[in-house]
Formats: structure tokens, sequence, C-alpha cells
């Protein structure tokens, strides 16, 4: 009966580590999606056209909620989130390289265009 109790517990055990998702969580992460598609609507048809803010502030603003909304689905709909630290990190650090590299290219782009010159 023990051995018995102590294989259901370690099933549950197992079952509770990645169980993650409930339809709670889910409506939650939505309305974080939701909210985040709203602002970025309110910017793009009231906030852009008026010049209520500067253009040099719009496409930051964009990439900072596009990377918002990019988190949230990578972590809760494709259950990055409820990973070992190792698979996550090894998701994450590359993606951190790409963008630092995205970063530096666009940064040395003006090279080319200055030796014209």
């Amino acid at each position: 009966m023990s051995s018995e109790t102590t294989n259901v517990h370690a099933h549950e055990g197992e079952h509770d580590e990645h169980e993650g998702m409930t339809k709670r969580r889910i409506w939650n992460v939505f309305f974080v999606l939701l909210g985040i598609t709203c602002v970025e609507f309110i910017i793009a048809l009231w906030l852009a056209p008026t010049f209520h803010w500067p253009s040099h502030f719009v496409n930051p603003a964009y990439i900072v909620l596009t990377l918002f909304k990019a988190f949230y689905i990578v972590a809760y709909f494709m259950h990055l989130k409820f990973e070992k630290i190792g698979l996550a990190l090894a998701i994450i650090v590359p993606i951190l390289f790409i963008i630092g590299l995205i970063l530096v290219l666009t940064n040395e782009s003006h090279y080319w265009i200055d030796l014209r010159l």
C-alpha cells in the first residue's frame, strides 16, 4: 500500500510540475496581450498622427511593447515559463546575442554610407 501511495504522489508531483496553464491564467494572459495591443493601437492611431508623441519615441515604444508581447507568448503559450532553467537559458541567451548583433550591425551600417561621401 505504501509503495502505491508513493507512486501516486510521485506522479502527482510530475503532473503538477508540468501543469501550468489553467483557464484563469489563459484569460489573464489574453487580457494582458489585449491591453498591450490596445496601447499599440492608441499610439498608432492617435498619438503618432496627431504628434502628441515625437516620432523618435514612437518606434522605441513599439519595440518595447512588441518585446513584452513576445515574452508573454513564449513564456505562457510555448510553456517556456514552466520549463527548467537550463532549457530557458538555452533559448533566451542566443536570442539576446542575436538582438545584440542586430544592434551592432545597425550601428555599423552607416559606415558604408559615410565611405561613399
